[in-house]
């Protein structure tokens, strides 16, 4: 038995504008839902790892301490917060995993949480260019949507306007989120819809229309993971098969804006690290903080050449039926994106699948799925393999 950790438990609560005022809040509701799934109690919690962005939306800050206050037996458990931008809840579960591998403790809680709705929209767009190079991107018009509108346009004079298979992302994604449960919007809004540009659907940061960008959302998760000596009495064990973070430089104006290297380079890692490719693959989760991105994404994890990711969607490649679905829980896109917990909520979307517990959701006889989660514009890149062990 090796001290490997694995996931034996989660939570996960709607995401949207939720009446709860703060992450405080936000966390109480998934802490001990967690540890109930996982079928331990808080006084065998070793460590606490939570991811929270913040960077403005609250003032209350010190997030690794708010979590016990749901719950006293947490109260001298160490506590740890972690922020790396939109990968802030990949960054939380993989911290926790260390403090697991490492032999430091047998059982940590992973939180990721975010209260944005509370925030006016312009001031939300300017607390998420703190996941940028403020220095020389501070300036963008339309905030953080601003930024990926000027990758849009960059891939567009590249290899052509491909706005209508941004369309069909959107709607894909969209129609998936009609199943999910935990989903911000449960509505199928349809190609026609998402690729108008109207009064309901206008340009946010041309050339990316408001169905082509993800959600403000307020939201939380949570994940238990053990050492495989203290999983094996528990009723679940999902294991990590590859999990790789592979960083890129900040400044868009020092790489290639649109090649996802860093992104490209944990795919590789992780694929080579599992002794897999992506045809052994059930599922994806990946990082659709707007459509151009998940587009970029296909080509960054090889399912495509640079610049032909169109045709994996004409091709119906990453729909549910497809030959590698990606997104059916409906991504971020339909699912929400409170910051914080996005990383987090993808691996329990990929781990009820793989517990074929997902639902309208499942996917048939899901065995391997792979969870993609970046931090700014493809700066801290998180890959993660992940297969059930029972």
């Amino acid at each position: 038995m090796t001290n490997k950790a694995v996931i034996v438990g989660w939570s996960h609560i709607p995401f949207g504008k939720l009446i709860e005022p703060d992450t405080e809040a936000l966390m109480a509701r998934v802490s001990g839902a967690a540890l109930d799934h996982a079928g331990i109690t808080a006084k065998e919690v070793d460590g606490i790892y939570v991811g929270v962005m913040n960077n403005g939306f609250q003032k209350q800050d010190f997030q690794g301490a708010l979590v016990a206050l749901a719950d006293p037996d947490l109260a001298h458990v160490p506590a740890t917060r972690l922020e790396n931008a939109c990968a802030t809840g990949s960054a939380a579960l993989y911290a926790a995993m260390d403090f697991i591998e490492a032999g430091r403790g047998h059982v940590a809680l992973v939180i990721g949480a975010e209260k944005m709705t509370s925030r006016p929209n312009p001031e939300i767009g300017d607390i998420l260019l703190n996941a940028s190079y403020r220095k020389e991107e501070a300036g963008i018009q339309g905030g953080f949507a601003g930024l990926f509108g000027q990758i849009a346009q960059n891939y567009f004079d590249r290899y052509g306007d491909k706005s209508r298979e941004l369309a069909m992302i959107a709607a894909k994604n969209h129609h998936n989120g009609v199943s999910n449960p935990y989903a911000q919007i449960r509505k199928d809004l349809g190609f026609d819809f998402c690729n108008d540009v109207s009064e309901k659907n206008p340009y946010v940061a041309q050339p990316l229309r408001r169905t082509d960008c993800s959600l403000i959302s307020d939201g939380a998760a949570a994940i238990v993971v053990a050492d495989e000596e203290f999983a094996a009495h528990l009723q679940r064990a999902i294991r990590f098969k590859a999990r790789q973070q592979v960083n890129d430089i900040l400044p868009l104006s020092r790489r290639d804006p649109i090649a996802f290297e860093g992104a490209a380079r944990a795919w590789r890692q992780a694929l080579a690290a599992s002794h897999l490719s992506l045809d052994d693959l059930d599922l994806v989760e990946t990082h659709d903080c707007f459509t151009i991105a998940e587009l970029i994404e296909y080509e960054a994890m090889g399912l495509a050449a640079r610049g032909e990711g169109y045709k994996v969607v004409q091709e119906g490649i990453t729909r549910k039926d497809g030959r590698l679905p990606v997104n059916p829980s409906g991504g971020l896109k339909s699912k929400g994106h409170p910051v914080g917990a996005t990383g987090v909520s993808m691996h329990v979307m990929a781990c009820m699948q793989l517990t074929n517990t997902a639902g309208d959701m499942q996917i048939p006889d899901a065995r391997l799925a792979g969870v993609f989660n970046m931090g700014g514009a493809a700066v801290a890149n998180y890959v993660s393999i992940l297969e059930r062990v029972k």
